[in-house]
């Protein structure tokens, strides 16, 4: 229990203090690799239809639920722990004219507040590298999906080279990680909790382009806002450049990846 309101204690800091200010700098509101674009990829893959109801677990500023429901006609439904992102993702929700179509619930993932069969699509966007019991979550994920429902997620992985044990304590240090595996490990929950896996791919190479582009960003750009957010703290600015330099060459070398995945409830 202490060690799970502990890695709670680190992602509430990481989504509502500077660590998601500096993140929101370089993403924008939606916060995952490659914003829009990949978002269109992954709804494609899942084959969400108007009128569709959709849960984002995870769902922080609500931007991915805002991307469903404008784009694509979802009602969506947003889970998160964190109230400072819930506050933030209602506000930005209202300004977007978008309040009747979405709906927002403070709680856990390893306790999902719906009913059993609720959900037409359960949806993820890089956010699952911060649950600490995935096993849990994937399992509540096929609990409140009807039959023939769908999970689509994209997230931080361990990529296909393999990595070292100190690579991954460093990078899941610094990116409070409590855990994360290949993308080997999420096909092997979603068959143990029953569903089958539509599609499995690796997005590795394009995910080292999209920290090379962040680095460029913050160096070349952003500087400036970005020690605004730290204080003013150079040091700290330098030090963050080197982890997220680490980050780029990991990626690079297929140590540190990313994946998208679609899987079906039986």
């Amino acid at each position: 229990m202490e060690r799970t309101r502990a890695v709670l204690a680190d992602v509430q800091g990481v989504y509502s203090g500077p660590e998601g200010d500096l993140w929101k700098l370089i993403m924008g509101e939606q916060i995952h690799i490659g914003g829009f674009q990949q978002s269109m990829i992954l709804a494609g893959k899942a084959g969400i239809a108007k009128g569709e109801k959709v849960l984002d677990l995870c769902s922080a500023l609500g931007a991915g639920l805002r991307f469903l429901a404008r784009f694509h006609g979802a009602k969506g439904y947003g889970l998160d722990a964190t109230e400072a992102m819930l506050s933030k993702a209602r506000a930005a929700t209202a300004a977007d004219g978008l309040s009747d179509s979405i709906e927002y619930r403070l709680g856990d993932v390893r306790s999902i507040p719906w009913p059993d069969g609720f959900f037409d699509v359960v949806w993820g966007e890089d956010a699952w590298c911060y649950v600490e019991d995935k096993e849990s979550m994937i399992r509540e994920a096929g609990r409140v999906l009807r039959p023939g429902g769908r999970v689509a997620f994209s997230d931080w992985v361990e990529g296909p080279a393999g990595w070292t044990e100190s690579t991954a304590q460093r990078i899941c240090s610094f990116m409070k990680f409590p855990y994360i595996g290949p993308r080997s490990y999420w096909e092997g929950l979603l068959l143990k909790a029953g569903f089958e896996i539509i599609s499995s791919e690796d997005c590795t190479p394009h995910f080292a382009k999209c920290i090379d582009l962040y680095i460029t960003m913050l160096t070349e750009q952003l500087t400036f806002d970005a020690l605004r957010i730290i204080g003013w703290d150079m040091d700290m600015f330098k030090a963050l450049g080197g982890e997220m330099a680490f980050m780029s060459e990991q990626a690079h070398a297929g140590s540190f990846g990313r994946c998208r995945i679609v899987a079906l409830r039986k």
